[in-house]
């Protein structure tokens, strides 16, 4: 048995997990019975891709220091459309 599948690939195995019941009758309602595990893997492949993404932030935090939260308030503006872009450009 091979680890070296990135998430999303290699054979599919059963496993495991331990649900409260209301977990399950609530996915059992969204997924019927035969969904379930399409939609337990794109959860945690989506929980995975948080989890680096939340890594690759606090790497560049650490060499470059926090976001400037003005600048992603200026950026956030320019794609909304909100007020005049140039000047946000330029703050950002």
């Amino acid at each position: 048995m091979s680890t070296s599948a990135a998430p999303g690939e290699g054979p599919v195995r059963p496993v495991s997990v331990s649900l409260h019941e209301g977990t399950i009758a609530a996915l059992k309602a969204r997924t019927g019975r035969r969904g379930m595990s399409g939609y337990v893997e794109a959860l945690i492949q989506r929980q995975l891709e948080r989890d680096r993404l939340r890594e690759l932030i606090e790497d560049a935090e650490a060499d470059h220091g926090p976001v400037d939260q003005a600048a992603v308030e200026a950026k956030r503006a320019v794609l909304r459309g909100d007020g005049d872009t140039a000047d946000s450009v330029d703050a950002a």
